[in-house]
C-alpha cells in the first residue's frame, strides 16, 4: 500500500478514536507507539498528525509532541451552535429526498448503537453515535457540507466518566433521541426531528461543560 494511503488510513483510525472519545483531550500521541500499533511508518503517522491538526483535533506542544486537543466551554458552545446550523440544514435536505435506503441505514446504526451498549462496548457505542450524525450529513450528497462538517465534528457526547448507572442513562437517552429523529424522518415530521436534534445537541453541550 502506498505511503499516502497508509497515512490516510492512519488519520481515519486516530480521528475515529478522538471523535468517539476513546482518546481524550490532553492525551499524548506517541509516534513510535502508533506506528507499531497500526503497522505503518512514522512518516505516515506524522502526516496523519498534521492532517488532524488541520482539523483542530490535535495540537503540537511547545517542546514537541502531539496531543489530543482539549476543548473549553467556549469551544463546546461554538461547536454546538455550528453543528446545529449544519445538521438542521442537512435534515431539511433529507426530508426533501425522503430516501428509504437512508432511513434504513440510520436504523441499522441505531441498532448497532443499542447492541454495543447492551454488551458494554461503550467505545463502539460512541463510534456508532459519531456514524449516526455523519450519515445524516453524508446522505445529503452535498460535498461542501460534508467538508464543513468534518472540520467541526468534535464530540460533545459521552464525555462524562461517572459510575456505570449514570453512564448507562446517558447512552439510553442518546439511543432514544437518535431513534426519535429517524422515526420523525419516516413520518415526515420535520418539526419533531429538528426539536429532537436540538434537544440532543443541547444536552451534549450541558453534559460536556459539566464534565
Amino acid at each position: 500500500m502506498k505511503e499516502d494511503s497508509l497515512s490516510y488510513k492512519t488519520y481515519l483510525e486516530i480521528r475515529k478514536k478522538i471523535l468517539s472519545n476513546q482518546l481524550v483531550g490532553g492525551v499524548r500521541l506517541v509516534e513510535s507507539a502508533w506506528a507499531k500499533k497500526l503497522d505503518v511508518s512514522r512518516v505516515a503517522i506524522r502526516e496523519a498528525f498534521m492532517r488532524l491538526a488541520g482539523e483542530h483535533l490535535v495540537e503540537f506542544g511547545e517542546k514537541g509532541g502531539c496531543f489530543v486537543k482539549k476543548i473549553t466551554p467556549d469551544d463546546i458552545k461554538e461547536i454546538r451552535e455550528l453543528r446545529e446550523l449544519i445538521e438542521v440544514g442537512a435534515l431539511k435536505i433529507l426530508f426533501n429526498k425522503r430516501d428509504k435506503e437512508v432511513i434504513k441505514e440510520l436504523e441499522l446504526i441505531c441498532d448497532d448503537f443499542t447492541s454495543m451498549v447492551e454488551k458494554g462496548y461503550f467505545g463502539g457505542a460512541c463510534e456508532a453515535d459519531v456514524r449516526f450524525h455523519e450519515k445524516i450529513i453524508e446522505s445529503t450528497g452535498n460535498e461542501r457540507l460534508v467538508q464543513i462538517y468534518n472540520n467541526s465534528n468534535i464530540p460533545l457526547f459521552h464525555l462524562k466518566l461517572g459510575n456505570a448507572l449514570s453512564h448507562m442513562d446517558d447512552y439510553k437517552q442518546t439511543d432514544m433521541e437518535h431513534r426519535k429523529i429517524v422515526e420523525a424522518l419516516k413520518k415526515g415530521d420535520f418539526g419533531q426531528s429538528v426539536d429532537t436534534l436540538i434537544e440532543h445537541l443541547d444536552r451534549g453541550e450541558r453534559e460536556s461543560i459539566e464534565f
